[in-house]
This record gives C-alpha cells, sequence and structure tokens, in this order.
C-alpha cells in the first residue's frame, strides 16, 4: 500500500506542477484544447489542489500538512490575481482573507503537533 500510495502522490504533485507550469499544454495533451482566458487561473488553482493532494498523502506526511501547503499556496496564487488586476471578481479578495486566516490557524496547529526538538 505504501507503494501505491507513494507512485500516486508522485503522479498528482507532478500534474499539479504541469498545471501550474504550463496549463494550456495540460489542457491540449488531456482534452485536445488549450485553456485560454479564465481556464489557465482556474487550472492553475487546480495544479495546486493536486500538489497538495500529493504532499498530503506522501508517505509520513497527514492531511494538516496537505491542507496547509494548499492554503498557503492559494493564498499566494489569489493575492498574485488580485495584485496583477487581470482576473478580479468580487469574492477574489474575500477568498484570500479567507484562504490567509485558515494558513494562519493550520500553521498554528502544525507548529503545535510537532514535538519539541
Amino acid at each position: 500500500m505504501k507503494k501505491v500510495l507513494t507512485v500516486a502522490a508522485v503522479v498528482e504533485v507532478a500534474t499539479g506542477m504541469a498545471l501550474l507550469i504550463v496549463p494550456s499544454l495540460v489542457g491540449r495533451l488531456l482534452f485536445g484544447a488549450e485553456f485560454t482566458g479564465v481556464a489557465n487561473p482556474a487550472a492553475r488553482v487546480t495544479g495546486i489542489a493536486l500538489l497538495a493532494l500529493g504532499v498530503g498523502c506522501w508517505p509520513g506526511s497527514t492531511a494538516l500538512c496537505g491542507m496547509l501547503t494548499y492554503s498557503i499556496l492559494a493564498t499566494l496564487y489569489l493575492a498574485y490575481l488580485g495584485v496583477i488586476g487581470e482576473w478580479v471578481g468580487p469574492l477574489l479578495w474575500p477568498a484570500v482573507v479567507l484562504h490567509g486566516i485558515l494558513t494562519v490557524l493550520l500553521a498554528r496547529a502544525y507548529f503545535q503537533s510537532r514535538p519539541p526538538n
């Protein structure tokens, strides 16, 4: 089971990284059409989610690590979208704030759960 989980985690991380770096290529290879417009940022958020899934499923990791990874990366990416101003809907900044709050709460839980050195 550990080997299968490791392989699955590697595949999800690789797919997530591909969606983050070259979303249009992934769209063309998977669906036969390039992602355009708002599909690119949506694909990148999906890539962040797959990357976090891979982190959470990595042997020895925890769901908390996966959620913390997702929350940090989603906060940063959504804030980036807001700053560049190309894709700004009415819920973008509230989503950034919500993910920021979740990041702080998850980080606190992560550091409290670690044994002291």
